[in-house]
C-alpha cells in the first residue's frame, strides 16, 4: 500500500516538475498590441519605432492591432478582458490609464484590471491652428476668439484626454467661448484642423511637423518649459500668460493583471532595451519625443495634471461644449470628470505608474 501511495505522489509531481510552464518558454508566438485609438497619431510613431529593436529581443513579431473608440476604453477594455498571458498588450496615453474611468462606464478600473509593464515615451503637446485663421500665436488667437465668440471650434483626439483639458484649462482662465469637438485620434482631429473644421488641436507635434514645416499647420505654443528646439521660434504656454502651464502625454504599455511577473520583465525588459537603441534615441530625438530616463519623472506629470484640477468646474461647465461634426464621438460624461478629481485619486496613478518604472 505504501509503495502504491508513493507512486501516485510522484505521478502527480510529475507535471509540475518534468513540463516547463507558460512564462519559462515566453514568449512563442507573436504579441498583439492594441493600440486604443485610429492609426496615424503618435502612438504608431512610438509603438513602432520601438517594435524592431524589441522583437529583435524577444525573438517574435509585434503585431499591431488599431482599435478606436470611447476615448480610448474600446481598445483598453479589450486587453483588460484578454487572457493574461503575455499576447494581448494595449499602449495607451494618461487618460486610458488614470482618467477614464472617472467619468465613463467602465467594467473595471485600468488601474487594478491591468498591470503596467513601462512607460513607453513622454511627448510634449503642442497648440496647432489652421492657417486661414488670423492668429500665428497663442495670444493673438485668443483675442480672435473673443471676436468671434461662439463661432470656433477646437478638437481633441477624446473627451478626456490630457490635450482636451490643456485647452479647457485655457478656455476657462481666458472665459472663451469656444465648441470642444472630440474625435476618434489624434489623425481624423488633425484631418478636420487641416479642413479648417476644428481651429484648434493641441496635439504632440511628431506627427505633424510636415504639414507645419509645409505651411498647412501653425504652431501657436507649445506645452514645454523652454522652448521646443523643433520650433525655436513658437513661444510657450508660460510666455503667453499661463505661469507655470505646461502639458505633455505620457504613453505606457500594459498587460491584464494577472500576467506572471517573469512575463512582465520580460517585456519590460524588451521595452528598456529598444529605449537605449541609437535609432529608437535619433528617431525620438528628430521627432521630438522624450524617453523616459527617470523614474519619478512620470509622476511629476501626474503632479501637473493636479494642480491643473484646481480649476475646478462640474461636468456640465466642462462637457456641455462638445459637437458632434463627422467623424467625431459623442458621449455624455458622467459625475466626476478628471478635470475636478482630488489629489487622492491622481496619488493612486502615481502609485500605478511608479510600479511601471521603478526598474
Amino acid at each position: 500500500m505504501l509503495d502504491r501511495r508513493r507512486f501516485l505522489m510522484t505521478g502527480a509531481l510529475l507535471p509540475l516538475s518534468n513540463f516547463a510552464t507558460p512564462a519559462a518558454s515566453y514568449p512563442e508566438r507573436p504579441i498583439r498590441i492594441v493600440m486604443p485609438y485610429a492609426p496615424g497619431g503618435v502612438q504608431d510613431t512610438i509603438i513602432r519605432s520601438l517594435a524592431v529593436p524589441m522583437e529583435e529581443r524577444l525573438g517574435q513579431r509585434l503585431v499591431i492591432e488599431n482599435k478606436p473608440g470611447a476615448a480610448g476604453n474600446i481598445g483598453t477594455i479589450k486587453v483588460m478582458r484578454a487572457e493574461p498571458d503575455g499576447y494581448s498588450l494595449v499602449l495607451g496615453a494618461t487618460n486610458n490609464f488614470v482618467i477614464n474611468q472617472h467619468f465613463m462606464k467602465m467594467p473595471a478600473d485600468p488601474m487594478t484590471a491591468l498591470v503596467p509593464i513601462a512607460r513607453a515615451a513622454d511627448v510634449p503637446l503642442a497648440q496647432l491652428t489652421n492657417p486661414n485663421v488670423p492668429a500665428r500665436t497663442l495670444p493673438e488667437f485668443i483675442a480672435y476668439v473673443k471676436s468671434n465668440p461662439g463661432k470656433v471650434n477646437f478638437g481633441s483626439p477624446s473627451i478626456g484626454t490630457v490635450n482636451h483639458l490643456m485647452i479647457e484649462r485655457i478656455k476657462q482662465e481666458r472665459d472663451l467661448d469656444i465648441t470642444h469637438v472630440p474625435y476618434r485620434g489624434g489623425a481624423p482631429a488633425a484631418t478636420s484642423l487641416l479642413a479648417n473644421d476644428i481651429q484648434l488641436l493641441g496635439v504632440g507635434l511628431s506627427s505633424y511637423l510636415g504639414h507645419v514645416r509645409e505651411g498647412k499647420l501653425v504652431v501657436l505654443a507649445v506645452g514645454t518649459e523652454k522652448r521646443f528646439s523643433l520650433v525655436p521660434e513658437v513661444g510657450t504656454l508660460i510666455e503667453a500668460g499661463f505661469p507655470g502651464f505646461t502639458a505633455s502625454n505620457w504613453w505606457g504599455l500594459a498587460a491584464p493583471v494577472a500576467t506572471p511577473q517573469s512575463i512582465v520583465e520580460t517585456l519590460r525588459g524588451a521595452v528598456a532595451e529598444a529605449q537605449r537603441n541609437k535609432a529608437v534615441i535619433d528617431r525620438f530625438e528628430e521627432l521630438g519625443i522624450l524617453i523616459p530616463n527617470e523614474p519619478r519623472r512620470g509622476c511629476r506629470r501626474l503632479q501637473t495634471l493636479r494642480r491643473w484640477s484646481h480649476h475646478e468646474q462640474d461636468d456640465e461647465q466642462v462637457f456641455s461644449g462638445s459637437a458632434r461634426p463627422r467623424g467625431a464621438i459623442g458621449s455624455r460624461p458622467r459625475e466626476g470628470a478628471f478635470i475636478a478629481m482630488g489629489s487622492g485619486v491622481l496619488g493612486r496613478g502615481q502609485d500605478w505608474l511608479h510600479g511601471a518604472v521603478a526598474q
